[in-house]
């Protein structure tokens, strides 16, 4: 499954541009999506130097993750272009409808979801 993540509120607490500390269960989370599997799109507004800065401390807080607002070369090869719009099964945002449920509950959702998802394909 493609998990593209958004950074500022939802991997980090901040106040753009500071970045304060890593969310509580973000680490975690993110290396167990990993881990199963998952390939996993740092998916931020942030360009230029911030994106760099948030880059960089993901990196030295062990934050791992697959491509930076790129899509998956699948998905380019597929659509046969890299569109701006990043292709992903989940979005895991803090602008979400109803705001950022936590990362605990992320990671149960996206397993009940990908079962369900299996189910369907």
């Amino acid at each position: 499954m493609i998990i593209a993540v958004d950074f500022d509120e939802t991997v980090v607490y901040s106040k753009y541009p500071e970045i304060h500390s890593v969310r509580h269960g973000a680490a975690e989370a993110l290396r167990s999506l990993r881990a199963k599997g998952h390939y996993v799109i740092l998916w931020t507004c942030r360009c230029g130097e911030r994106l760099t800065e948030a880059v960089n401390y993901m990196l030295a807080n062990g934050l791992e993750f697959d491509r930076i607002n790129d899509n998956h070369p699948e998905m380019v090869a597929k659509y046969g272009s890299n569109s701006r719009k990043i292709y992903a099964d989940v979005y895991i945002d803090d602008r979400n409808l109803g705001g950022f449920p936590g990362w605990q509950n992320v990671a149960d959702m996206i397993e009940i979801g990908r079962a369900s998802w299996r189910e369907r394909v």
